[in-house]
């Protein structure tokens, strides 16, 4: 007894236990064959290992737990004698077992401990015969020395688990990068108790393929090298595709074309567990263990390779969140250098041409407030160069090297703007597929250019307020508060005043606004630097279309000197890039009959005629509809005209709506 608790206290593993107990009964009890019968969860069946003559059989049987001595044993937990098994009717599947070994007399008792039922201890005689009450009570003593050991044990591997889990625990937390995270996986894999070899399958981002990743070396050639084999061909799909584990035997291994199989079946493996990586309602691959036993893979074994598997499924999952968060930080700062180097491709701001006093005046005054971060309000009819002075005041500021991201308020629908000043979350509204960011933080540590403010809706006016009292704003559909560092210019052809009174801005933004107004004089004000911008837009036209103009005529200079332009530089700037399309020679061609008709309608300069008041209206028009004719908000209904009247007197005044295009 004290050589059984000794053995019950020291047994490394199961086998092990069974090898040396065995004959240690054999000899105490006189018989001639023992058996050890291990109740199976998953198949509801009983395990039997037998031993006779001090050898085991090599056998391993499983009976139904119905039609077997062990499983009425371990059903109703109370002893059971056969004194002589010809004589026995019941169990016809188990007792075959027991003559084909010549045992004539059979005695089987529970294994049992207070908590858990484990099987049945089974002794037979080759002759028939009764165990005394001694011996069955020693047996009991024995079975109960068995049972108990065999919770030791599963006390042990518990404990091994947990000690396991914590470790792979460590060693996945370890990492974010996937590069980096499947060594760590493939080493926690090794550090899995009870089984010889695991494989890691992983699908690929459209979940079409496999990856299968492993150290065995015998598999090494069909592991580790990024093979990929699609999904129906995987040994491991039937646990990925159905999301539930699944069981492979050497039978199914044999069956299977595959060189991994193969190399599996020569390499002694009896059975496979495939359990599920699914994380985020996501599956990620499988995890599949594999033992050299057959069915060495149990409830309590599943539920602990299902813990395993979770650990992994989301380490993989966080380090493909991690990756795509680098990805898209990555993207976001690609998209906010191509923003500026777009903007600053294509809006670098040419010298600012002209020698008047009120070109000089306001140039004098934007050099002043360019070192503060005092917000500048830029007034001025439309085509007065009002974003020109915006870039120089940047470029002559302390954030001349940092971004310049300029919006148009009025060019972009009511509904999105506010996406595109402030940024909109994932889901925000229907389209929001991903994050965006919006030109106020795209535009952190330089100057946002707000163009065309006085066409904010109203609505959105507060949220603009607020940045500029407090430096900070939502996204569209975000709850999380972003502070920014943003110098504002604004610029607007309406009278913001005017709007103020009537209800259609904001008194309080008007007034945030206009902490340094800045006033452009329209190009009539200014008729002194007409010559210096004609020369200007002569070279930069020419220069573009690889002409060479030498020569502008005077007439053509005086003319464009009693012109009003009440498109200001941008109508100068259309007038001459036409005039070089017309010219053929090195000498300036320019469409004078556009300017001599109104001159000598009037014969005077047309800003004084009742001819020039009405191109003059019939043109602001055409602004505020951005150039459309027809339609409800068309220039046509806006001045209670048909659509081709309006053309003939459009044509007849030498206005193109094409000047006027949004």
């Amino acid at each position: 007894m004290l050589e059984i608790t000794d053995l019950v206290v020291r047994a490394a593993s199961l086998p092990d236990l069974f090898k040396e107990l065995a004959p240690r009964v054999l000899a105490l009890t006189n018989c001639s064959f023992v058996n050890f019968s291990l109740y199976d969860e998953r198949q509801n069946c009983m395990l039997t290992h037998y031993w006779k003559g001090n050898q085991e059989s090599g056998e391993l049987d499983a009976f139904a737990v119905d039609h077997c001595v062990s499983g009425w044993v371990w059903t109703h937990q109370e002893p059971l004698t056969i004194a002589d098994i010809n004589c026995e009717n019941r169990f016809p599947f188990c007792l075959p077992v027991l003559r084909h070994h010549e045992i004539r007399s059979y005695s089987m008792l529970p294994m049992t401990t207070p908590f858990r039922r484990y099987g049945a201890l089974g002794l037979g005689k080759d002759v028939p015969e009764v165990l005394d009450s001694r011996d069955l009570e020693f047996l009991s003593w024995v079975a109960l020395m068995a049972a108990l050991a065999l919770e030791n044990q599963e006390i042990r591997r518990a404990h091994e688990e947990q000690q396991s889990l914590l470790a792979i625990s460590r060693g996945l937390s370890s990492s974010l990068e996937l590069g980096k995270l499947l060594p760590t996986i493939l080493a926690s894999l090794r550090s899995i108790p009870r089984y010889e070899r695991t494989v890691l399958s992983l699908l690929d981002e459209e979940g079409k393929n496999v990856y299968t990743y492993g150290d065995a070396l015998e598999w090494e050639p069909l592991l580790n090298h990024g093979n990929t084999v699609p999904i129906e061909q995987s040994l491991f799909s039937p646990a990925i595709q159905t999301r539930k584990t699944a069981f492979l035997d050497a039978s199914d291994l044999h069956a299977m074309d595959s060189p991994l199989a193969r190399a599996m079946c020569e390499g002694g493996v009896r059975s496979v567990c495939s359990v599920p990586l699914i994380a985020g309602n996501r599956i990620w691959g499988a995890l599949n263990p594999s033992s050299m036993s057959e069915s060495a893979f149990g409830p309590s074994e599943v539920e602990y390779l299902q813990q395993v598997a979770n650990q992994i499924a989301t380490a993989i999952q966080n380090a493909h969140s991690y990756r795509e968060i680098a990805q898209l930080k990555d993207r976001l700062a690609h998209e906010k250098r191509y923003l500026e180097d777009e903007i600053g491709s294509v809006n670098l701001p040419d010298e600012i041409v002209g020698n008047s006093l009120a070109l000089k005046r306001v140039l004098d005054h934007a050099s002043i407030v360019a070192n503060t971060d005092s917000t500048v309000l830029i007034t001025g009819e439309t085509g007065t160069g009002k974003e020109r002075v915006a870039q120089a005041i940047r470029a002559m500021s302390r954030r001349k090297d940092r971004s310049f991201i300029k919006l148009n308020c009025a060019a972009i629908p009511t509904g999105l703007l506010e996406s595109e000043l402030f940024g909109h979350e994932k889901g925000a509204f229907t389209g929001a597929v991903s994050q965006k960011l919006g030109r106020l933080e795209l535009a952190d540590q330089g100057t946002l250019f707000l163009d065309e403010i006085g066409d904010i809706p109203l609505e959105l006016q507060p949220k603009l307020l607020r940045v500029l009292q407090d430096h900070e704003f939502e996204r569209l559909g975000g709850t999380r508060t972003i502070r920014v560092d943003v110098r504002l210019i604004a610029a607007t052809n309406r009278d913001l005043m005017r709007a103020v009174e009537a209800k259609e801005f904001r008194s309080d933004l008007f007034y945030r606004l206009h902490v340094f107004p800045l006033h452009m004089p329209a190009l009539r004000e200014r008729r002194v630097d007409i010559p210096l911008l004609v020369r200007h837009f002569v070279e930069k036209s020419a220069a573009r279309m690889h002409k060479r103009i030498e020569f502008i005529p005077d007439e053509a200079i005086e003319a464009m000197l009693h012109w009003s332009w009440p498109g200001n530089i941008r109508e100068l700037e259309n007038f001459i890039e036409r005039s070089v399309i017309l010219s053929q020679t090195n000498t300036l061609r320019v469409p004078l009959a556009e300017i001599r008709q109104e001159l000598a309608y009037s014969g005077a300069a047309p800003d004084d005629t009742l001819r020039g008041k009405e191109r003059e209206h019939i043109i602001e028009v055409l602004r505020q509809s951005r150039g459309l004719l027809s339609g409800p908000a068309g220039a046509a209904a806006r001045l209670g005209l048909k659509r081709t009247t309006l053309q003939y007197r459009m044509q007849k005044l030498g206005i193109s709506r094409l000047d006027y295009l949004g």
